[in-house]
């Protein structure tokens, strides 16, 4: 299994750690989100009793969690990138609202805590758009944000200024690419984007089509400048299920009107108009049409990267979903965190971790080539129990479930005889035969 050690912590810690990895190669179950005791392990309460002093325990850092993890993106990124990499952002919300437990829950678009607000930076590559890891976890809860990028908590921040930090921070891990981020329609903030281009920070970011530009030596609205592009045939796609046509333009415009800085005070909401250098960016437009021709979905994409086609741009963005379903293997369709019952964020940011190095054993495996990857891949299908769409030959969870079974069976035929088990099985099974029947 694909465990890096742990920096600057005893050979006991790093034993459960790569333990709890392996516990978390499994999907679990709604009703059952606990973790799983290896075959090997002396009893289910010596696993739980175990989980829970790593998870508590003061000497394990969000920041040493998160060095495997990081580890693998230098890795992946050297071999599996052309030029950069892609660093996709997004948050999502952890609900425990009836988890009255968790005193340090926060209300998380909401007036009541219900739980706490997770900020996750994944790692994809530019040539593929396959997750290679997990780059950043942060965990905003009662006491601030709980943060691979330092041991206490940070202060609590906007959405956009915490991703410039992040930002500054990821560029200090040497990941062997320079990152590109994908961002959003939430990061479309003049302001925010000035200051990412001045500390030369690349960036794709969606944009809204009633924002004004200047563009061709005049201001009008991005509306009226991407009714005035050509667009070329790109490729044919999905849109719900329906065949249709990707097709993309782009163009030059200059951001030039002031940004607004909107901050909440004593309870009252207050706007600020700030001056800055016009910001010169591509602006790529792609667009899905149906077979009539007729736009059903369009992006707008402002990004500061030059020397990559557009194509290519449009193409980033649209890999930006993968983060989703990062979210979905941690939530309904693997992990299912939302159930965890640890009692402080700081377990759960501990735990988080944890899980996330898991999903790096599984993208590898998703990821990985050639004929013993293909048969790999089949065998953890077929003991995964799971049955896939006719179109797919594997999913990410049925590649978590089936490793768990895996790591049971290897333990098994440790233990016992293929004619042991077989002679348990007709035992169990009456209509099993076994070797000594017949």
């Amino acid at each position: 299994m694909y465990v890096i050690n742990l920096p600057n912590i005893e050979p006991r810690l790093q034993r459960r750690f790569e333990e709890l990895v392996a516990q978390h190669l499994a999907d679990k179950d709604k009703l059952a989100a606990g973790l799983r005791a290896l075959p090997e392990t002396a009893g289910s309460f010596t696993a739980a009793q175990g989980a829970w002093r790593f998870f508590h325990n003061p000497r394990v850092s969000l920041p040493q969690l998160i060095e495997p993890s990081l580890a693998a993106a230098r890795e992946a990124s050297l071999s599996e990138c052309e030029q950069y990499l892609l660093a996709v952002h997004d948050w999502s919300v952890l609900g425990y609202a009836g988890h009255k437990s968790k005193k340090d829950r926060v209300p998380v678009r909401t007036k009541h805590p219900i739980g706490y607000e997770a900020h996750s930076v994944i790692a994809l590559s530019d040539r593929t758009g396959d997750p290679l890891a997990t780059l950043y976890h942060g965990l905003r809860a009662q006491q601030g944000v709980l943060s691979t990028r330092q041991e206490t908590p940070l202060p609590a921040r906007q959405h956009l200024n915490e991703v410039g930090l992040t930002m500054r921070h990821l560029n200090d891990q040497k990941l062997g690419r320079p990152l590109v981020h994908l961002i959003d329609a939430e990061a479309d903030s003049v302001g925010h984007l000035r200051r990412w281009d001045g500390k030369k920070e690349f960036f794709v970011v969606r944009g809204d089509e009633i924002r004004r530009v200047q563009w061709q030596g005049r201001e009008g609205k991005v509306s009226e400048v991407y009714s005035s592009l050509e667009f070329t045939f790109h490729r044919a796609v999905e849109l719900e299920g329906q065949p249709a046509r990707q097709y993309v333009a782009e163009t030059e415009i200059v951001l030039h009107r002031p940004a607004r800085r909107h901050r909440i005070k004593h309870g009252k909401h207050l706007n600020k108009s700030v001056k800055g250098k016009p910001l010169r960016l591509r602006l790529v437009v792609s667009e899905l049409r149906d077979e009539e021709g007729q736009a059903r979905a369009r992006w707008l994409l402002w990004t500061n990267v030059y020397g990559v086609t557009a194509q290519t741009i449009a193409q980033w963005y649209f890999w930006r979903w993968k983060i989703e379903t990062y979210f979905k293997l941690l939530k309904s369709a693997g992990q299912h965190v939302e159930e965890w019952q640890q009692t402080t964020a700081q377990a759960i940011a501990r735990r988080l971790l944890v899980a996330a190095t898991a999903c790096i054993v599984v993208w590898r495996l998703a990821r990985a080539t050639g004929p013993q990857a293909a048969t790999a891949r089949q065998l953890l299908v077929r003991l995964s129990g799971r049955l896939i769409k006719r179109d797919k030959k594997f999913t990410e969870p049925a590649l978590l479930a089936g490793l768990w079974n895996l790591l049971a069976l290897l333990d098994t035929l440790e233990r016992y005889s293929i004619a042991q088990i077989k002679r348990m099985a007709a035992f169990i099974l009456p209509t099993f035969e076994s070797p000594e029947s017949g």
